[in-house]
C-alpha cells in the first residue's frame, strides 16, 4: 500500500526503521541515475562507519551511513557527492563532528555536494537560510560556492525533483525524489509495520498534526 503522505512520510524517520530507508534511498537513486549518466560517468554507493553509544542500550554500537559518489569513468575523479543524511549525523556529537569535517572536505574542494535531509530531528547543518521548515535539499556546485541552491519544504509538501550538477555545461538529469520515496515504502511494505495510530517522533507542530489526523483518518 502507498504511505498516506504527500510527500515525505515522517514515520519513517522511526528509529531502527531509518536504516533501511536510507539504504533502500541509496540503492534507488544509484538505479535511477545509472542509465541516465552511462558511459560518461559511474555512480557508487559508498560507506561511512562510526562506532558510537546510541540511547537506550548506552554501548558501543556499529552505525554505518551509505552515500553516493557519481565518479568520472575517464579519470576516476568524484565529479558530485550525495549525501542522505541520518539521525545520527545531527544528533550524536562526536558523529556530527566527523561529518562536518567530511562535509567541509566537499566544500573544499572542486566537487559538487547535494545533501538530502529528510530528518526532522536534530539541528540542521549551518547555511545561511531564513525560516524553519521540516525538511530540506542543498545543492552546492563547486563553481558558485559561497552560494547555493536550496529547496525547503515540509510534511505536507511533496518532495521536490531537483537537478543533479555533473561537469559544466552538461545537461543535468532530475531526480524525482518524490516518486522514490514513495515507491519504495510501497516496495517495502513499510505500512505493514508503521502503527499510524501512534504520533509520529519527534512529533510534529500542532497544526501539522490536526493535518496528519484528518489525512490519515480518511485514508482508513
Amino acid at each position: 500500500m502507498p504511505t498516506p503522505f504527500p510527500g515525505m512520510d515522517p514515520y519513517l524517520e522511526r528509529s531502527g526503521l531509518w536504516h533501511q530507508i536510507q539504504v533502500a534511498l541509496a540503492v534507488e537513486i544509484q538505479h535511477f541515475l545509472t542509465p541516465l549518466l552511462r558511459p560518461r560517468y559511474h555512480v557508487s554507493i559508498e560507506e561511512r562507519t562510526y562506532l558510537t553509544v546510541l540511547p537506550p542500550t548506552g554501548e558501543p554500537e556499529k552505525v554505518v551511513e551509505r552515500y553516493l559518489e557519481v565518479h568520472d569513468v575517464v579519470n576516476r575523479e568524484v565529479v558530485t557527492v550525495i549525501e542522505i543524511l541520518s539521525p545520527t549525523n545531527k544528533t550524536v556529537r562526536k558523529n556530527r563532528i566527523q561529518y562536518e569535517h567530511k562535509r567541509l572536505e566537499v566544500l573544499s574542494s572542486l566537487t559538487h555536494l547535494i545533501e538530502i535531509d529528510l530528518i526532522r530531528k536534530g539541528k540542521p547543518f549551518s547555511m545561511k537560510i531564513k525560516g524553519k521548515n521540516d525538511y530540506r535539499i542543498i545543492i552546492s556546485r563547486s563553481p558558485h560556492r559561497p552560494s547555493a541552491d536550496i529547496y525547503l519544504f515540509g510534511v505536507r509538501d511533496k518532495i521536490p525533483d531537483f537537478p543533479i550538477p555533473l561537469r559544466d555545461g552538461e545537461p543535468e538529469p532530475v531526480l524525482p525524489l518524490n516518486k522514490i520515496v514513495h515507491d519504495l515504502y510501497d516496495l517495502g511494505g513499510y505500512d505493514l509495520v508503521i502503527d499510524y495510530q501512534q504520533p509520529p517522533v519527534p512529533a510534529l507542530s500542532k497544526e501539522d498534526a490536526q493535518w496528519a489526523t484528518q489525512l490519515l483518518n480518511s485514508n482508513n
